[in-house]
């Protein structure tokens, strides 16, 4: 099993450890990336993708761990997108 299917177990599973980091390099295995507002986005990124609606959350802080209710936006997106 690559890393990026451990990743996208990972993420299935729902942890509640997830961290920023790894939402970021979930989103780029699906063809997204990510950008931001500049100084005046604050916390808030958004995920664009060529073919699906774009992403968008709040960066987590101060911890690095994404919140309960993000992890869920995030994989009903992504099944609506047919990533899984």
């Amino acid at each position: 099993m690559s890393k990026s299917e451990k990743l996208i177990e990972r993420f299935k599973n729902m942890p509640t450890d997830f961290t920023f980091d790894e939402m970021v390099k979930l989103l780029s295995i699906f063809g997204y990336e990510m950008e931001t507002k500049g100084k005046t986005s604050g916390s808030r990124v958004e995920f664009h993708h060529d073919e699906y609606q774009a992403i968008m959350f709040h960066k987590p802080h101060p911890s690095n761990i994404i919140k309960g209710y993000v992890m869920k936006l995030v994989f009903s997106q992504l099944k609506d997108n047919g990533c899984f």
